[in-house]
């Protein structure tokens, strides 16, 4: 199997370790290390286009795009997470490739915290498993 990452540079405190879960579940479920491929974009914005580059471009069974978007004082939270949703969303529908939405939408630095290895696990390794299942879903109708 291989599986395609690509992980935001903004908020990297958060994503590196969402990366980081990924890459070692994806590992315990036997993906080798050169297998996977991993690409950086500079925001959430740019996750969708480099997902549909990497769809073209790349033999990979699944795509994971891993981003954190942390709600602020202006409407630019919701124009980035709604973006990106429906980008991911319309990728989704009209490609070959499973794109695994691993973009963190949250209120405060403490709920990112939580869901990067914290109180609340670390989400990158649920994108994983999710990755492996839609990848084998892709497969048995690709046949």
């Amino acid at each position: 199997m291989r599986v395609g990452i690509i992980v935001t540079e903004w908020n990297n405190h958060i994503t590196d370790k969402l990366l980081q879960g990924a890459v070692e579940e994806l590992s315990t479920h036997g993906v080798r290390e050169q297998n996977i491929s991993i690409n950086h974009v500079p925001g959430s914005f740019e996750l969708v286009y480099a997902a549909r580059q990497m769809e073209r471009f790349e033999y990979v069974n699944a795509i994971i795009v891993i981003g954190c978007v942390i709600r602020g004082d202006t409407p630019h939270f919701d124009y980035i997470c709604q973006g990106v949703t429906q980008g991911i969303a319309e990728l989704n529908a009209r490609c070959d490739t499973p794109i695994i939405f691993g973009l963190l939408t949250v209120n405060s630095e403490e709920q990112a915290t939580e869901r990067a290895g914290g109180k609340l696990g670390n989400k990158g390794k649920e994108f994983a498993v999710t990755a492996i299942k839609m990848a084998a879903l892709a497969w048995k109708y690709q046949k």
